[in-house]
């Protein structure tokens, strides 16, 4: 194992003992009824040959009364990965120097912010409030701001099984890296949702969210967003959990590429065009998830 390697080794271990050790003091010092908050970390760092690093963040802040909760999440994932330009310089093979070009560059980008209250109406009803900000700029979004508000069912609470759906009426506004011409930034929409989470056994729970938005102004401007995951308790406070997270956009944003008059390598740039994003991105997540 090279330096490079080990060092990466060492700051990942010393950032998995430091959650551990927070969370035990945060169980110890927590109060009854205080706030509750789950934290999930996941790194992954390459050096040597190959360059890239890889930083998942999750945290969820909540907090429950007898009739209402408060939940506010904030995430994101940032990947970046560096490739290196070796180039000999010298009269011949037998004697030369090698200069080294490195070009350290995003290859992904993910943030959000949200925000949720709840209040019950009865045993199986209750009605909610909340809103967001997401920015995804490998997606074209530079800025997204959601606000919605509607009532739920719910339709299983035990120990084992927990299942709701809400039903709700939306506003975005949407700013876009590249603005097309034509496309509305603002709108209201309907929401459906669900939260499904069951436990397969003493230590794994396995759940799904789904989050499913129907732009009300362009009804073919559809978008979901489902989260599959499955945590394994390795203690009272300490998990490893993986997720897998897919964006669906029927109606993806835009992105400006060069027009060459003839196929490369020969073609020469003579302006740019807009070319429509893929409707579908996955984010695959393995993390330490610490609850206090």
């Amino acid at each position: 194992m090279n330096r490079g390697r080990r060092v990466s080794s060492v700051w990942v271990v010393c950032g998995v003992v430091g959650l551990a050790a927070a969370a035990q003091v945060g169980a110890q010092d927590k109060p009854a009824g205080a706030w509750s908050d789950a934290a999930e970390f996941g790194y992954v760092a390459t050096a040597g040959n190959a360059q890239s690093a890889t930083l998942g963040f999750k945290n969820t802040l909540g907090r429950k009364w007898e009739r209402s909760s408060i939940e506010l999440k904030a995430g994101g994932v940032r990947a970046s990965a560096t490739t290196t330009t070796r180039t000999a310089v010298g009269p011949g093979p037998a004697s030369f120097v090698v200069i080294e070009e490195k070009d350290t560059a995003l290859s992904a980008e993910n943030y959000f912010l949200n925000g949720r209250y709840d209040r019950t109406i009865s045993r199986r009803a209750f009605w909610f409030a909340g809103g967001g900000w997401t920015r995804n700029r490998f997606a074209g979004v530079q800025n997204r701001y959601e606000a919605a508000g509607g009532i739920g069912t719910v339709w299983r609470d035990t120990d084992r099984t927990k299942f709701r759906t809400d039903y709700a009426l939306s506003h975005t506004r949407e700013d876009d890296v590249i603005q097309a011409p034509g496309v509305k930034d603002s709108f209201a929409g309907f929401r459906f949702s669900w939260k499904f989470e069951h436990k397969l056994g003493d230590t794994t729970t396995f759940g799904n969210d789904l989050v499913i938005d129907e732009n009300l102004d362009d009804t073919s401007d559809l978008r979901g967003n489902m989260v599959n995951s499955v945590a394994v308790s390795m203690s009272r406070r300490l998990a490893l959990k993986v997720s897998l997270q897919s964006l669906y956009d029927h109606q993806p944003a835009f992105k400006e590429i060069p027009l060459l008059n003839a196929p490369p390598p020969g073609g020469v740039k003579t302006g740019t065009v807009l070319d429509q994003l893929d409707t579908l991105d996955t984010i695959f997540t393995a993390s330490l998830v610490v609850s206090f």
